[in-house]
């Protein structure tokens, strides 16, 4: 048996570092050639590094969460024939491997059903002590509901007595999830933001929206709001240039972008990402909604690369109907804006000295109070507001300032 050192290859790009996000193996374990060993993440993206050999893992380097230097040493097999030294040289650049066919045990296995049930359901069987395994599943495709556990209970006997819970969970947060809270301290720490709410009559959008989507054709997608607060934000931002900006607070820079590029923070099986619509004020509103679709879709299947997540010059951040009456969202970094609309709910307003009921929505967004002054933000969420409220004003075209 000869000595084999797994190394972090050079990924390149200048990347100096990477990040092990998921150990496949541990020690003792047997592995063939190609057989992934570990997940990395890199500022650029998350690779599979495979085993260019097969052999038996002696040690390995690193928990989750760990960075290890581009060279190190990730992991130490025993290997048969050839020295480790030979075994090195060719080992093969880290590519992502194609899915691997499920081997027949997996497939066998996959194909005894899990026990199906809600979170609220698992929790109340733990605190009365029910193995869910033993209880019959009514709901669709079996899953438990709290009836079954009631008819449980009632086959089984008196009611056990629920218990204490005393456990913690330490959650150590690596990857992604710990790029976002990095991020999110960063804008935190080093950006005073400075909040402001306003209502908005949305009334004649949501018609308009209404009437668009009930008329499109063909490929045409389907419209949402954020297309249209895109193309507002367009209409709007060269007249305010220092709004559509990055600011270098060490170098004490602010880079005024004339491009319009739009961050969508997107919420993925991973975290909170932000992938970017590049080049708004050359879009329609169709090519918005098509844009927007495609790069938060890529964002959720894990598809999207490296450009399509970074370089945004403002953001848009909405939960959609989960929006609630106002937040304080926080400034992706190193942005100077980020705005946020909030849930359409019907509210009695008075107009023309009438009471009646319109379709409302606070729209709440958060600036740099080193670069946005209060006036200048109230100034120019009111010119949003009013595009909003007049969403004709949105669809013409503004001359050239020459």
């Amino acid at each position: 048996m000869k000595p084999y050192l797994f190394r972090l290859p050079d990924i390149g790009e200048g990347v100096a570092e990477a990040e092990i996000t998921a150990w496949h193996v541990k020690e003792g374990d047997r592995v063939e050639e190609d057989q992934t060993l570990v997940d990395v993440m890199t500022d650029k993206a998350t690779i599979d590094m495979t085993s260019p050999v097969a052999g038996r893992v002696v040690k390995i380097h690193g928990a989750e969460g760990d960075k290890a230097p581009v060279g190190s040493v990730l992991v130490e097999l025993e290997i048969e024939g050839e020295d480790g030294e030979a075994a090195e040289a060719r080992a093969p650049e880290p590519t992502p491997p194609p899915a691997p066919e499920p081997p027949a045990e997996a497939s066998e296995a996959a194909s005894e059903r899990p026990v199906l049930a809600a979170p609220a359901t698992r929790r109340r069987a733990q605190d009365l002590g029910i193995d869910l395994a033993e209880v019959g599943g009514t709901g669709p495709e079996g899953r438990i509901t709290d009836a079954d556990l009631d008819a449980h209970l009632k086959a089984s006997g008196p009611a056990p007595v629920a218990r204490e819970r005393h456990g913690t969970k330490e959650i150590r947060l690596v990857g992604l999830r710990r790029r976002i809270a990095e991020r999110m301290e960063l804008s935190a720490r080093t950006i005073p933001h400075f909040s402001y709410v306003e209502d908005c009559d949305m009334t004649a959008l949501e018609g308009l929206r209404r009437e668009i989507n009930a008329a499109r054709q063909g490929a045409q997608p389907k419209l949402t709001l954020l297309p249209f607060f895109m193309r507002g934000l367009a209409q709007l931002l060269p007249d305010f240039p220092h709004i559509n900006a990055h600011f270098d607070g060490e170098a004490g820079v602010l880079r005024q972008h004339e491009a319009i590029h739009i961050g969508i923070a997107t919420q993925t099986a991973e975290g909170l990402m932000v992938p970017v619509v590049r080049h708004v004020e050359a879009l329609d509103i169709w090519d918005c909604a098509r844009e927007m679709s495609r790069v938060t879709n890529a964002a959720r299947e894990g598809r999207a690369v490296r450009e399509e997540l970074s370089g945004s010059t403002i953001t848009l951040t909405s939960l959609g109907a989960l929006g609630g009456v106002a937040a304080t969202p926080i400034i992706n970094h190193p942005e100077v804006a980020i705005i946020g609309p909030n849930k359409l709910m019907g509210r009695p307003v008075v107009v023309n000295n009438q009471m009646t009921v319109r379709t409302m929505m606070n729209l709440s967004a958060s600036f740099d109070h080193r670069i946005v002054d209060g006036y200048d933000a109230a100034r120019f969420i009111q010119r949003l507001k009013r595009l909003l409220e007049n969403p004709a004003l949105i669809f013409m075209e503004k001359r050239s300032r020459g």
